[in-house]
C-alpha cells in the first residue's frame, strides 16, 4: 500500500520545478500534487452531487436526448476501459511510473463519472458544472504531464502516454457532448412561459454559458434586428420575485432591530461569496504585472546572453509566458463578471424587497406616521432604495480596496526595495485628507436631499392643484415658489458638490503620479542597483493599478455615507407609528343574520395623533344591528368623519372598546378613483359577478353616465378620477360599496356631489327601506335632512360628542332637539325637502316616480302594487347574491399605465438631443473641456517616454548616474497633467453642468405650467414627477460624470493604439479585425442596452404610480380589507420592472466579457510580437515593457470607452424625455397685450354668442350652440343632471375649453383674444372640490401675496372661519397639511370662498360650492352670497339644493349640453310644463 503512495525512481523527487532539464516541473510534483489532487477532487465533487441529486423528480426525456445520454456514457465506458488497460499495462510491464496513485485515481474517477452524468440528465435541466470543469483541467494536466514524461524516456513511457492521451480524448469527446444540456426537445422543457414571459434561460444555461453570460445571446441577437419589447424578456427566477424577497426581508426585519442587519442576514449569502470572487480577482490583477516582470526579465537576459554569446534560455519559456498572461487575464475576466453579476443581483434584490417593505409599511401607517408627506414616502422608494441598490454594486471595495493596496506595496517592496515606502508614506497622508473631503462632501449631500425633497414636495402639490393653479390663474406664484428653492437652494448647493468632487477626483489621479516621482526619485539616488526597465514600468503599472481602489475609495466612501443617510431615513420610516392593532375587535363572520349586532361601540375615546391635547371623539356609545339605517348628522367639523374612521379602525383609541362583527365596505367623502377602468374600480378586485353588477349600475344611476362614454365602463379613467366628474366620481364609489356585498356598508356623504333626483334615486336603490342594501348595516354620514324619515337611528354630533340618539320620530317629537330645530330652520316639518338640491326630474329615470307627500315628516309613502311586487322580487334575488369573492388571479402585466402609454422614444438618441444639451450648457465652455482632456493625455504619454529613455540609459550606464534631468522632466509633465485634468472636471461641472440644469429645469417647468389642464388629464402625477425628481437628478449630478469620464477614455484609448502601432507596427494588421469585432459588438450591444433601459425607465413610473395612487386610498383599502391584494398587485409591478432591469444589467456584463477579450488578444498579440522581434531582430526591454504597460491598460480603457458611451446615450435619455416635456403644445398666450381695456371688466356682462365646445378634438360636443345673455349684477342659477354640461360651461368661460364654434363676451369684449392670465384673474370661483396644498393658511388663500393680513381676517370672518384660524397655532402662518387633510371637507369650502371673497372681481362663479356644508353653514354662506358685499357681482351657480337657487333672477336649465329653458324662477314655476317645474315638485317647493 505503501508503494502507492510514494514517488519512485525520479532523482529529484517532490521539489516542485526541475533543476535538471530548463523551464520544467519534476514528474513527482505532476503526478502527485496536480494530477492526483485533481481526481481525487472530482471523485469527492461528484460523489457528493449525486447524493444531492438524488432526491429530485425524474424528468421526462425526449428519444433525442435519450441517444446523447448513452453516446456520452459509451464514451465514458471505452475511456474507464482504456484507464484499466493503462494500469495492468504498468503493473504487468513493471513500467517506471512516478506515482501509481494517480492511475488508480483515475478509474476510481471514470466509474462515478457515468453515475454522475446519468443522474444528472434524467435529474436536472443543466449540465454538469463538474464534469464540465474537471475535463478541460484534466487535460492541461496531462499535456504537461506528457511533455516531461516524453522529455525524460520517451521510449519506456510511450506506450503509458498515448494510452493516458487517448483516455483524455474520449474525456474531451463526452465532454463536448456534455456541453449541450439534457433538453433538446420541446417535450424535454416544462412550460416554456412563465406567467407570460419566457423562462429565463439562467434555468438551462451550463457554466461556460453562465461565465461568458452566452445565455444573453438570443435576446442580443433580437435586439440587433428589432426593437425589444417587453415580452421578449425572460422571467425572473423563482427566488428573485418581490414577493419572496419581502418576505425574506421581513423575517429578518423581526428579529434584527438594526435595518443594516436585517439587509445582510436576507441577502447577505451572494454577496460574501461576491467578496471571496472580488478578492481572487485582486490577487490575478496583481499577479500580471509580476508575469510582465518576468517577461521583461527574459527579455533583458535573453539579450545579455546573445550580446556575450552566452545560451540564451528556451524560446518556449517567453512564449509560456504570453500564454499565462493571457490565461491569467481570461480567469480574471470570467471572477470579476461574476463578482458585478452577483453585487447587481443582490443590488436589485435589496430594492425589490425594500420597495416591498415600505409599500406594506405605508399600508399601515397611522395618522402620526404619514405626517410625512407622500412625496417623501415616494422619495424613500426612489431615491433611498436605489442608493442602497448603488452601495451593493461598488460597496465591497471598501474591503477589496485596502486588500488591493496592501498587495500593490508587497509587490512594490519586491521590485523597488524600501524606496517604495516613501510613496506609501504619501499615501497613508493622503487618506485623512480623502476622510476630511468625504465628510464635508457628506453634509452638502444631506443639505442637498432636503432641498431635493422640498422640491419634489412643491412639485406634488402643484400637480395635485394644477386644476385650481389654472383657474386662479396662480401659475406665476407656484413657477416663482419651485424656482426660489431650485435656483437659489438647490443649484447653488450644486455648484459647491461640483467644485469639491472636481478637486477630490484631481487629488486621486494625482497622488499615484506623485508616489511614482517619490519612489523613483529616492530610488535613483539611495539605491545602488540601476533603475532598469524591468523595474519601472510594472512599478508604475502597480501605481497605475493603486489608482483604481483609491478613487474607488473616493466614491465608495461617498456612496457608503449617502447609504447610512438613507438607512438612517428608511429606519425612521420603518420605525414610525403603525395602526393601532387593538384598536377594534374584529369577528369574521360568513353568515350574518338580520338583527345581530354589527358594531358596538363602549365607551368609546379616540384620537387621531398619539400627543394630540384632546380627543377627536369621547363618550362614544353606538349599538348597529344588521338591516339597520343609521344617520349621522352634525356641522362641519364636527367629527361624522371620525366617527367612521373610528369604526374603520383608522383612529387610535384611547378608552371603550369597538367590536365589529362582518366585513365593511367604505365609500369616502372624496371619492378615491384608481386609475384603471370604471369596471376595475367598481369591481375592485371581486369577481365579475354579471346579473348583480348590472343591478349595481342601474341602482346607482350610472347607465345614463356609462353610455355617454366611448368604451363603456372599461373606459380608463386618468389618475384619481380626473376625467369624470364629481357626481360620477361619487357614484362609481359608491357603486364599489355596493357591489362588494359587506355586512357593513358605511357612506361618508355620498349624495352631497349627487343632483337632487339622482340622489333621491340612489337614496331608493341603493340605501333605502327597498334599495339594494336594504338587508345590510348600513351608516350614512349626511349634510342633507331629506331622508331621515327612512332612517331607523340618527345620530347629531357636535364637537366629538354624540350629542342626541335615537329613531326620527323620538327626536322630531322633542321640540329641544337640534334635529327638530334644523328641521324647523330648513323647510316646514310638514313638507320638508325630499332633495334640497337641483336639477329637473327627467322622467323614465328613476324607477320610484315621486309625488309631493314623499317627504320627511310627511304621511306614508303610497306603494303601488307593482312596486311592491318588484322589490319582492329584488329581495329574492338579494337573498341568492352571496358575498363578492377576492379575484387573485390577476396577470404579471399589472394594471394599464394609466390612458395615455408614457412617451417613450426608440432607436438611437437623436444628435439633436445631443447639440441641445451641449447648448444648453455653453459650447466654448465643452470646447474648453475636451482641449484640456486631449492635453492632459499627451502631458503623461511624454511623462511615461521620459521613463523610458531614462531606464535605457540606466541599463546601458549600469548605474543610476545623471538621474536629474530625466526625473525633472518626469515631474513636470505628471504636475502639467494633474493641473489640465482639474481645469477639465471644474470646467464641466462648474461652467456646463449646472448651465444645463437650470436651462433645462426652467424650461420644463415652464412648459408643464403653460400645458393646458387635459394635458393633466391624461398624464399621471407620477410620470411628471419622476421627470422633475428623477430624470432632474440625472441631468443635474450624473450625465457631467459620465460625460467627462467617456471623453477621458476616449483620449486613453487614442493614446493606447498610437503608442503600440508607432512602436510595433506590424500590430497596425491585428487592429482592422479587432475593430471590426469591437463595432460588432457595440453594435449589438448600444442596440439591445438601449431599449432595455427604456423599459427599464418606463416600468418604473407605475411603481411609483401605483404607490402614490395607494396614499390616497388609504383609508378604503384598509376599510375593504384589501391590502393583501394591493401588496401583490404591487409586488407584480415590482416583478415587472425587474424582469426589464435584470437583462438591463447582464448586458453590460455581456459586452465586458466580449471586450476584455479582445483586450487580452491585444496584450498577447503584443507580447507574441515582441518575442518574434527578439529572435529576429532584436528589441530593448524598454520599448517592449513601455508598449506592453499601455496594453495591460487596453482593456480597462475599452471596457470603460463602450461603457461610458452607453452610459453617456443610457443617461441623456433623460435630457431626451426632458425636451419631450418642453416641447409640449402650450395653451393660449396668458398675456395679450393691448387688448384689455383699464379695469376690465367694469360691469360684469356676460354673453354666450352661438357656443360650442368640446373636450379634446377627438371627442364630442360638451356644449352645442349655446344663445345667452347675461346682464351685470344677474344672478344666474345652472341646473341639469350630472353630465349635462353645467361644468363645462364655466370651464369655458375661463377657457379651459377652447371654442369648437362661436363665442363668449364680457363687457363686449371678446374672451378669446384676451390674455388667459387676464381672464381668469377677472373672474372668480368656487370650485366644486376644494384643493389646498402644503403651506400657510395665508398662502392658501392669497398665493400671489396680493392682499394685505387686514383683508384676508375680513375675508376669514365673513366665511366664519375667523374664530377656528385663531384658534391654530400661529393664526394665518398655521401649516396646512399636504392636500389640505388637516382641515375638514367643509373648512376647505369655506376656504376657498374667502380666496373668492378677496379677489374682488365683478364675476363670481360657485360650481356646487356648499356641497359638502351642513345646512347651517350653508345657510350662512347663502346670506354672505346675497350680502352687500356681492350686490355688483354677476354669479353663476351651479346648485344641487333647489332653495339656494330660487333666489337667483332667472335660472338656466340644461340638458346634453343644450339650453333647454332660460327665464325667472317665478315664470318656470308657474309653467306646469317646465322641467323646472317638475323638479320643484319633486322638491316640494311647488
Amino acid at each position: 500500500m505503501s508503494t502507492l503512495w510514494t514517488c519512485r525512481g525520479d532523482p529529484e523527487g517532490w521539489t516542485p520545478a526541475s533543476r535538471i532539464r530548463p523551464f520544467d516541473l519534476t514528474p513527482c510534483f505532476e503526478e502527485g500534487a496536480v494530477l492526483s489532487p485533481l481526481l481525487a477532487a472530482f471523485v469527492l465533487f461528484a460523489g457528493a452531487s449525486c447524493w444531492v441529486i438524488r432526491s429530485r423528480d425524474v424528468r421526462t426525456r425526449s428519444r433525442k436526448s435519450l441517444w446523447v445520454l448513452r453516446s456520452k456514457l459509451i464514451l465514458l465506458a471505452l475511456a474507464c476501459a482504456a484507464s484499466c488497460a493503462n494500469l495492468i499495462l504498468i503493473l504487468a510491464t513493471h513500467r517506471s511510473v512516478v506515482f501509481i496513485a494517480s492511475y488508480v485515481l483515475e478509474i476510481a474517477a471514470l466509474l462515478v463519472a457515468p453515475v454522475l452524468v446519468s443522474l444528472n440528465h434524467h435529474r436536472t435541466r443543466a449540465s454538469s458544472s463538474i464534469i464540465l470543469l474537471f475535463w478541460p483541467l484534466y487535460t492541461l494536466g496531462v499535456l504537461v504531464w506528457a511533455r516531461t514524461s516524453l522529455t525524460i524516456s520517451p521510449v519506456a513511457l510511450l506506450p503509458v502516454v498515448i494510452i493516458r492521451c487517448t483516455v483524455t480524448l474520449l474525456g474531451l469527446a463526452a465532454f463536448a457532448v456534455e456541453c449541450y444540456g439534457p433538453e433538446f426537445a420541446t417535450e424535454d422543457r416544462p412550460e416554456y412561459f412563465v406567467k407570460g414571459h419566457v423562462e429565463s434561460p439562467l434555468l438551462t444555461a451550463n457554466i461556460f454559458s453562465k461565465w461568458s453570460f452566452m445565455w444573453m445571446d438570443t435576446l442580443m441577437q433580437k435586439g440587433a434586428s428589432e426593437y425589444i419589447t417587453e415580452d421578449d424578456l425572460p422571467a425572473l427566477l423563482p427566488h428573485d420575485e418581490a414577493g419572496q424577497l419581502g418576505d425574506r426581508l421581513k423575517k429578518a426585519m423581526n428579529k434584527h432591530s438594526s435595518l443594516w442587519v436585517s439587509l445582510f442576514v436576507a441577502y447577505g449569502g451572494p454577496y460574501m461569496f461576491a467578496l471571496g470572487l472580488k478578492l481572487a480577482q485582486d490577487a490575478l490583477a496583481f499577479l500580471q504585472p509580476q508575469l510582465l516582470r518576468w517577461l521583461l526579465a527574459y527579455i533583458s537576459t535573453y539579450q545579455t546572453s546573445k550580446a556575450s554569446d552566452g545560451t540564451p534560455p528556451t524560446v518556449f519559456e517567453g512564449f509560456a509566458v504570453a500564454a499565462l498572461m493571457f490565461g491569467a487575464s481570461l480567469i480574471q475576466t470570467v471572477v470579476l463578471h461574476q463578482y458585478f453579476q452577483h453585487c447587481f443581483e443582490t443590488g436589485m434584490r435589496v430594492r425589490s424587497g425594500l420597495v416591498t417593505a415600505i409599500y406594506q409599511k405605508a399600508l399601515v401607517l397611522s395618522n402620526d406616521g404619514r405626517s410625512s408627506a407622500s412625496g417623501d414616502i415616494v422619495n424613500l422608494m426612489s431615491v433611498d432604495a436605489m442608493r442602497l441598490q448603488d452601495l451593493c454594486t461598488y460597496g465591497l471595495i471598501a474591503i477589496s480596496g485596502p486588500f488591493q493596496i496592501t498587495l500593490a506595496f508587497v509587490s512594490l517592496y519586491n521590485i523597488l526595495g524600501w524606496p517604495a515606502f516613501v510613496g506609501v508614506a504619501i499615501m497613508i497622508v493622503s487618506i485623512p485628507l480623502n476622510t476630511l473631503i468625504a465628510r464635508f462632501l457628506k453634509r452638502l449631500q444631506e443639505k442637498q436631499m432636503k432641498n431635493r425633497d422640498k422640491r419634489t414636495r412643491l412639485m406634488s402639490d402643484l400637480l395635485a392643484n394644477i386644476r385650481s393653479i389654472k383657474l386662479y390663474a396662480w401659475e406665476n406664484a407656484f413657477i416663482r415658489w419651485v424656482s426660489e428653492v431650485r435656483n437659489n437652494q438647490e443649484l447653488r448647493m450644486l455648484r459647491k458638490i461640483g467644485i469639491v468632487t472636481s478637486l477630490n477626483t484631481s487629488m486621486w489621479s494625482g497622488i499615484p503620479l506623485l508616489v511614482a516621482f517619490s519612489s523613483f526619485a529616492v530610488g535613483a539616488y539611495t539605491s545602488g542597483t540601476p533603475l532598469t526597465s524591468d523595474k519601472i514600468f510594472p512599478a508604475i503599472s502597480l501605481y497605475m493599478l493603486l489608482q483604481f481602489p483609491l478613487t474607488m475609495f473616493s466614491m465608495v466612501t461617498s456612496n457608503i455615507i449617502e447609504a447610512m443617510v438613507s438607512v438612517k431615513r428608511l429606519s425612521t420610516f420603518f420605525d414610525s407609528d403603525e395602526l393601532q392593532p387593538d384598536v377594534r375587535q374584529t369577528v369574521t363572520k360568513d353568515n350574518v343574520e338580520h338583527g345581530d349586532t354589527v358594531v358596538s361601540i363602549v365607551n368609546g375615546e379616540f384620537r387621531w395623533t398619539k400627543d394630540s391635547p384632546s380627543p377627536a371623539l369621547e363618550d362614544i356609545n353606538l349599538t348597529i344591528r344588521k338591516g339597520e339605517l343609521v344617520g349621522i348628522l352634525g356641522r362641519v367639523g364636527a367629527g361624522k368623519t371620525s366617527l367612521l374612521s373610528a369604526i374603520i379602525g383608522e383612529m387610535r383609541r384611547t378608552d371603550g372598546e369597538v367590536k365589529v362583527v362582518g366585513s365593511i365596505s367604505y365609500a369616502p367623502q372624496n371619492p378615491w378613483i384608481m386609475g384603471a377602468s370604471i369596471r376595475d374600480n367598481i369591481l375592485f378586485s371581486h369577481k365579475y359577478d354579471e346579473e348583480f353588477y348590472n343591478l349595481v349600475l342601474d341602482a346607482c344611476a350610472l347607465r345614463p353616465d356609462l353610455a355617454l362614454l366611448a368604451s363603456g365602463d372599461m373606459t380608463e379613467v386618468g389618475e384619481k378620477g380626473i376625467t369624470l366628474s364629481g357626481g360620477q366620481r361619487a357614484r362609481v364609489a359608491l357603486a364599489r360599496a355596493v357591489y362588494a356585498r359587506a355586512d357593513i356598508v358605511i357612506l361618508d356623504d355620498v349624495l352631497a356631489a349627487l343632483d337632487s333626483h339622482v340622489a333621491k334615486h340612489v337614496f331608493d336603490h341603493v340605501v333605502g327601506p327597498n334599495g339594494l342594501l336594504a338587508s345590510k348595516a348600513r351608516i350614512v354620514v349626511t349634510n342633507s335632512i331629506h331622508f331621515l324619515k327612512q332612517f331607523h337611528q340618527i345620530l347629531y354630533m357636535r364637537r366629538g360628542v354624540i350629542l342626541e340618539c335615537g329613531t326620527y320620530t323620538e327626536l322630531v317629537s322633542n321640540n329641544q332637539t337640534e334635529l327638530y330645530k334644523l328641521i324647523k330652520g330648513h323647510g316646514n316639518l310638514g313638507a320638508s325637502l325630499t332633495s334640497g338640491m337641483s336639477t329637473p326630474f327627467i322622467t323614465g329615470f328613476s324607477a320610484t316616480p315621486s309625488s309631493g307627500s314623499d317627504t320627511a315628516a310627511g304621511s306614508k309613502e303610497d306603494l303601488t302594487e307593482e312596486k311592491l311586487e318588484t322589490v319582492d322580487k329584488t329581495l329574492i334575488r338579494r337573498k341568492s347574491f352571496g358575498k363578492a369573492v377576492l379575484d387573485d388571479a390577476l396577470p404579471t402585466r399589472a394594471a394599464s399605465d394609466g390612458p395615455t402609454k408614457e412617451h417613450s422614444e426608440q432607436g438611437r438618441v437623436k444628435r439633436e438631443v445631443y447639440l441641445r444639451y451641449v447648448e444648453a450648457a455653453s459650447r466654448t465652455g465643452f470646447g474648453a473641456f475636451i482641449v484640456a482632456t486631449v492635453l492632459q493625455q499627451v502631458a503623461s504619454l511624454l511623462g511615461n517616454n521620459t521613463l523610458r529613455a531614462w531606464g535605457e540609459h540606466n541599463r546601458q550606464a549600469g548605474d543610476n548616474a545623471g538621474a536629474g534631468v530625466y526625473l525633472l522632466g518626469y515631474g513636470l509633465f505628471s504636475l502639467s497633467s494633474v493641473i489640465l485634468g482639474t481645469a477639465a472636471a471644474i470646467i464641466i461641472w462648474v461652467l456646463c453642468s449646472i448651465r444645463s440644469a437650470r436651462r433645462l429645469h426652467d424650461a420644463m417647468l415652464n412648459a408643464i405650467m403653460h400645458a393646458p389642464l387635459t394635458f393633466f388629464e391624461l398624464t399621471p402625477t407620477g410620470r411628471i414627477l419622476n421627470l422633475f425628481s428623477r430624470d432632474t437628478y440625472v441631468v443635474d449630478m450624473i450625465l457631467a460624470r459620465v460625460i467627462q469620464n467617456s471623453v477621458r477614455t476616449l483620449c486613453v484609448t487614442a493614446m493606447i493604439v498610437v503608442v503600440i502601432g508607432y512602436s510595433f507596427p506590424l500590430f497596425l494588421i491585428a487592429v482592422p479585425p479587432l475593430t471590426w469585432f469591437y463595432a460588432r459588438v457595440m453594435i449589438y450591444y448600444l442596440s439591445t442596452s438601449r431599449e432595455l433601459k427604456r423599459l427599464d425607465a418606463v416600468s418604473r413610473s407605475p411603481i411609483f404610480a401605483w404607490f402614490s395612487e395607494s396614499l390616497n386610498g388609504l383609508s378604503t383599502i384598509r376599510a375593504f380589507g384589501q391590502q393583501q391584494l394591493f401588496i401583490s398587485n404591487n409586488e407584480r409591478r415590482v416583478d415587472r420592472n425587474q424582469i426589464c432591469y435584470l437583462p438591463s444589467i447582464s448586458v453590460n456584463r455581456w459586452l465586458a466579457v466580449r471586450l476584455e477579450f479582445v483586450g487580452s488578444t491585444i496584450i498577447f498579440v503584443a507580447a507574441v510580437l515582441s518575442i518574434v522581434a527578439l529572435v529576429t531582430t532584436g528589441v530593448d526591454a524598454g520599448l517592449v515593457g513601455f508598449v506592453l504597460s499601455y496594453a495591460l491598460n487596453t482593456t480597462g480603457s475599452l471596457n470603460w470607452l463602450v461603457r461610458s458611451a452607453s452610459e453617456v446615450e443610457q443617461n441623456i435619455v433623460s435630457v431626451e424625455r426632458i425636451l419631450h416635456y418642453i416641447e409640449l403644445a402650450p395653451e393660449a398666450p396668458w398675456e395679450v397685450p393691448e387688448n384689455v381695456p383699464e379695469q376690465w371688466p367694469v360691469k360684469g356682462e356676460l354673453e354666450f354668442r352661438q357656443y360650442s365646445a368640446r373636450y379634446r378634438p377627438e371627442l364630442d360636443l360638451v356644449l352645442k350652440d349655446i344663445n345667452v345673455k347675461i346682464a351685470a349684477s344677474e344672478k344666474i342659477g345652472i341646473v341639469g343632471r350630472t353630465g349635462s354640461g353645467k361644468s363645462s360651461l364655466l370651464l369655458s368661460l375661463f377657457r379651459i375649453i377652447e371654442p369648437a364654434s362661436g363665442t363668449i363676451c364680457i363687457d363686449g369684449v371678446d374672451i378669446t383674444k384676451v390674455g388667459l392670465h387676464d381672464l381668469r384673474s377677472a373672474i372668480s370661483i368656487v370650485p366644486q372640490s376644494p384643493d389646498l396644498f402644503e403651506g400657510t393658511i395665508r398662502d392658501n388663500i392669497d398665493p400671489t401675496g396680493a392682499s394685505s393680513d387686514a383683508e384676508i381676517w375680513v375675508a376669514l370672518e365673513q366665511t366664519h372661519l375667523k374664530s377656528f384660524v385663531e384658534t391654530l397655532q400661529g393664526g394665518l402662518d398655521a401649516m396646512v397639511r399636504e392636500g389640505g387633510s388637516s382641515l375638514s371637507s367643509g373648512q376647505r369650502q369655506l376656504l376657498c370662498f374667502a380666496r373668492a371673497l378677496l379677489r374682488k372681481s365683478k364675476i363670481l362663479v360657485l360650481d356646487e360650492a356648499t356641497s359638502a356644508v351642513d345646512l347651517d353653514t350653508d345657510r350662512a354662506i347663502q346670506e354672505i352670497i346675497r350680502g352687500p358685499q356681492f350686490a355688483h357681482v354677476t354669479m353663476l351657480t351651479i346648485a344641487h339644493r333647489v332653495n339656494t337657487i330660487l333666489e337667483s333672477d332667472r335660472v338656466l336649465v340644461l340638458d346634453a349640453g343644450k339650453v333647454v329653458e332660460f327665464d325667472s324662477p317665478k315664470n318656470l314655476l308657474a309653467n306646469k310644463q317646465s322641467a323646472f317645474h317638475s323638479l320643484a315638485v319633486e322638491a316640494g317647493l311647488a
